[in-house]
């Protein structure tokens, strides 16, 4: 069995819906897991934020405009009379229920139940429409199987356990709907995987049942060797090595969720990046198989701070990096790229919301020294030191801008270089000219 995600723009409007069904209709089972539709999480966020700010008279008008919208797309997906009427009393639910908490305390409980109905709502509308045409599709719903443990992470024996009951219930089925994103926490209640969880949900479904192949649909045809809003004439990657594929997501690729890789390359699991705008399109096939001496790609990672440690008293001594990087841990603000000397240690950050306190714990250690609006550069390939001559290509191509720091020989798969963000187009169409 396959499984299928879909991302809000693929079901951003009632035409997309339809395209969507065209996709996944074609007589085999397969799981399909739907973001909320496009705009949609941002305008819960919205409406959270006037209900932390006890504003209810301002969330209510944005809750008005948002029932409007899927009103409008009601009356444009369903072609009966009956199914409008009953596509709207069963989304009026969620929107009374966002209502109620405008007449009560709220906090993140109350939000992350706020959240979540963008998915249940998006998911409804699509298993109602494809029962409208005929298609045997059932809701699986994900608050029923998808749990996450106390630090956050998914209960991987929980799911494996939970979801091929409640497949096994509908064995019949030709299609399965359920929601990504959303989960449940160990206590029981309403929780999420946090931002671009979708893709992480449909690797987690895919690992749980053993899948064929996971699919992402987005509205790019795969991911691309460049930043195509950047370098002209960008070419989707075909085929990508796991490793590969997660230094893209992390250093900036947005068609990815970092993340989502893992469960996948674990299980064995190829993952396919394909275009809703153009299925025929063979995309981005990921799986553990690399190409050996071929460099596949080049992102860019930005918000970077870049902070400099200098110590002459700290030369050659032991337990000088545990004791910096204890000063990130104790602020979880993790660290992205490092480069060390006898003297000093320099590291890039990209949250800066502890900054002034680390920068304060770090002054106990030496001079410290701040570089703002950075960007990190990737190359991601077979880089492999022992392959002569590739990391002099990449920085032969960046002879002419300024590089702050360099990252080479911490994975066999990438090239990291840090630039000032105003050098970014330059240094983006430099490699893409050198290496492509």
């Amino acid at each position: 069995m396959k499984v299928l995600k879909f991302g809000g723009t693929s079901v951003g409007s009632a035409q997309r819906m339809k395209d969507v069904a065209k996709i996944i209709c074609n007589g085999e089972q397969k799981i399909v897991v739907l973001s909320a539709m496009s705009g949609t999480t941002n305008t819960l966020v919205e409406i959270s934020d006037y209900l932390y700010k006890k504003n209810p008279e301002g969330a209510n008008e944005i809750i008005n405009a948002l029932q409007k919208k899927y009103d409008n797309v009601i009356n444009e997906l369903f072609s009966t009379e009956e199914c409008k009427i009953a596509a709207k009393e069963r989304l009026n639910l969620n929107f009374e229920l966002i209502r109620s908490f405008t007449k009560s305390l709220f906090t993140l409980f109350e939000e992350k139940v706020v959240l979540a109905q963008g998915e249940l709502m998006s998911t409804a509308l699509v298993n109602m429409y494809l029962n409208e045409i005929g298609v045997k599709s059932v809701l699986i719903p994900a608050l029923d199987y998808m749990r996450i443990d106390k630090n956050d992470e998914p209960d991987t024996l929980y799911i494996k356990e939970h979801l091929p009951k409640l497949l096994e219930s509908e064995k019949d089925a030709e299609i399965y709907i359920t929601q990504g994103y959303i989960c449940r926490n160990p206590y029981g209640e309403i929780d999420n995987l946090k931002r671009g969880g979708s893709d992480y949900s449909a690797s987690l479904i895919g690992g749980a049942i053993q899948a064929e192949e996971i699919q992402i649909w987005t509205d790019i045809d795969g991911m691309h060797n460049n930043d195509p809003r950047i370098v002209e004439g960008t070419k989707p990657v075909r085929q990508l090595f796991f490793e590969e594929a997660a230094e893209l997501a992390y250093f900036g690729a947005k068609i990815l969720h970092p993340t989502c890789i893992l469960p996948a390359k674990i299980n064995n699991i190829p993952v396919r990046l394909l275009n809703t705008m153009q299925p025929d399109a063979p995309g981005t096939t990921i799986f553990n198989q690399s190409e050996s001496r071929t460099i596949k790609a080049v992102a860019a990672k930005d918000g970077i701070t870049a902070i400099k440690i200098k110590s002459g008293r700290m030369l050659l001594a032991y337990g000088f990096l545990r004791k910096v990087f204890e000063i990130f841990e104790s602020y979880r603000t993790p660290i992205d790229m490092i480069t060390t000397s006898e003297v000093g240690v320099s590291v890039t950050i990209d949250n800066t919301k502890y900054l002034q306190e680390i920068l304060d714990d770090l002054k106990k250690f030496g001079t410290v020294t701040v570089d703002k609006d950075m960007v990190i550069i990737c190359v991601v390939g077979d880089l492999e030191w022992n392959n002569v001559g590739f990391e002099t290509k990449v920085m032969d191509a960046m002879r002419d801008i300024p590089v702050r720091m360099v990252s080479y020989g911490g994975s066999n798969y990438n090239i990291s270089m840090l630039i000032k963000a105003e050098d970014k187009c330059r240094a983006l169409n430099s490699l893409s000219k050198e290496l492509f």
